[in-house]
């Protein structure tokens, strides 16, 4: 089978797709809409623009980038074209009228991106009126889709998983002992959020709840991953703490492991979110989680059984549930449990066959659809 994989950019999600589809013996491509340095995979052949980048700011652009799709999937000959974000590669390859299209959303193209403007709308219909299969990491993301009417049969709910040898009870808690002792934590009960810093993901609302928790509960200290654009208001609120607050910078996936045993508790405070790579993550490494009362993370934490929710946008309930995590009697329990969950629910090898299995519906699908007499 000849697969072509359409993608916005170049992130570790796709590298994980690209790896596990290169190991299936498909021939494999991978087409970046946007411009970007790729770390392709062994096994998979990236393609380029025929003619030049595509400039995607303006209708004429969109043309230019639908035409030059159009050629390249004429030379490439593809079984079938798997591609997402859905306002991006999906409606480009919709309006290139290639079949069978594998549609996956990424979660927040159905779940903000949609409902940003009529025009967004549109664009999300018309892309999934011309889907074959849809891959949905969650229900709520696949529920947001049956809004705009797709069928629920020609649906799969693909959790995306995690590699639970890389994220689990033992790899990284030598090494997190050692972070945690160098900076002198030792005694203390310590918070991680690895959130991108955007106001999408809450971060700025986590930082304010800390600096109203510590106050009320001494033992607790922020180790902060990674960056983003709100950078200068969570040091403007942050900085003052000392060093109560850890900024680490960007890590490298081989590092997170390590990072999650350092912490007591993962928080996540996003206003939005599908499954939640990080979150899953997080409870593969038997960590405790306390994370935003939103659909998507309800469909992994349940409320006292393997972790904490807090009201979404609360300061107030997001500090008191951080105090009330250091000397939650059921924390060892929260623990275990998260784990369990992660273990029969977030495996990616296990997982990653419902994408395979999408891919033969969709084959299916199209065969349908050219053998079937009309009016059947």
């Amino acid at each position: 089978m000849r697969v072509l994989y359409f993608t916005e950019r170049d992130t570790p999600h796709d590298r994980r797709f690209l790896t596990a589809l290169a190991g299936t013996g498909y021939q494999v491509f991978a087409l970046r809409q946007k411009a970007c340095q790729p770390e392709t995979p062994k096994g998979v052949t990236e393609c380029q623009w025929p003619e030049r980048q595509p400039d995607w700011s303006n209708w004429t652009g969109w043309q230019d980038g639908v035409a030059q799709l159009s050629q390249l999937l004429a030379e490439l000959k593809p079984d079938l074209v798997h591609a997402g974000p859905v306002q991006g590669p999906a409606l480009v390859t919709a309006l290139a009228h290639f079949h069978p299209l594998v549609t996956m959303s990424w979660g927040s193209d159905l779940l903000l991106t949609a409902q940003r403007s009529p025009w967004m709308r549109e664009a999300t219909r018309y892309a999934l009126d011309r889907t074959d299969i849809f891959l949905g990491d969650c229900q709520t993301v696949a529920d947001a889709a049956a809004e705009f009417r797709f069928p629920r049969e020609k649906m799969v709910l693909f959790p995306w998983g995690v590699d639970l040898k890389v994220f689990s009870r033992i790899n990284g808690v030598l090494e997190g002992k050692k972070l945690r002792s160098d900076l002198g934590w030792e005694r203390n009960f310590v918070l991680l959020c690895n959130r991108y810093w955007a106001p999408l993901y809450g971060v700025d609302l986590l930082a304010r709840a800390f600096a109203v928790a510590v106050q009320q509960e001494p033992r607790l200290r922020l180790l902060l991953v990674g960056d983003g654009p709100q950078a200068d208001l969570i040091h403007l609120i942050l900085d003052p703490l000392g060093e109560k607050v850890h900024f680490t910078g960007r890590i490298s996936q081989a590092e997170l492991p390590a990072y999650y045993h350092t912490a007591d508790l993962y928080v996540s405070p996003s206003h939005s979110d599908g499954s939640s790579i990080s979150l899953l993550e997080a409870m593969a490494c038997g960590r405790a989680v306390l994370v935003s009362d939103i659909p998507g993370n309800r469909e992994w934490v349940t409320e006292g059984l393997n972790g904490r929710l807090f009201v979404d946008g609360s300061e107030a309930d997001l500090a008191e549930k951080l105090v009330e995590m250091v000397t939650d009697p059921a924390h060892s329990d929260y623990r275990w449990q998260a784990h369990v969950t992660a273990m029969e629910r977030a495996d990616w090898t296990v997982n990653f066959q419902k994408c395979l299995q999408a891919y033969r519906a969709a084959l299916d699908t199209s065969l349908k659809s050219f053998t079937t007499p009309t009016g059947e």
